[in-house]
């Protein structure tokens, strides 16, 4: 029979560093909210709980419902910002990458632009 042990000192220091990462963001977490609460005056009333964001009370309710084309324009807007994100690096390696990556680029392109064309002819991007 063969002797299957397995040496679990191997595994020490992954466990080590799972203990040291999830002690210091416990840490960081809770260290700051006790030290502002033994610290810090907490006092809240109606003022500090009150709207902040745009300088006035929120006259809808805040679970109301968006337009569709709300979030077609953010899907849009979040796709054409990672194509810019994908042009830079591709440009810098364009030399390395050579015809390949210049043939993978355009055909990255195109898709994007039919899908934006697509999305202009349906009216996706008319604000009303």
């Amino acid at each position: 029979m063969l002797d299957q042990t397995v040496d679990l000192s191997q595994y020490l220091p992954i466990l080590l560093f799972i203990g040291v990462a999830l002690g210091l963001s416990v840490l960081f977490v809770f260290l700051p909210m006790g030290v502002s609460r033994l610290t810090g005056t907490h006092n809240p009333d109606e003022e500090k709980l009150s709207e902040y964001e745009c300088g006035f009370p929120a006259f809808e309710d805040s679970r109301s419902q968006f337009d569709v084309q709300f979030y077609l324009v953010a899907i849009s807007f979040i796709i054409f910002d990672l194509e810019a994100a994908f042009l830079f690096p591709w440009a810098v390696s364009l030399g390395e990458t050579g015809w390949v990556g210049w043939i993978g680029m355009m055909t990255f392109l195109t898709i994007l632009a039919i899908g934006l064309a697509y999305e202009w002819k349906k009216g996706a991007l008319d604000w009303q």
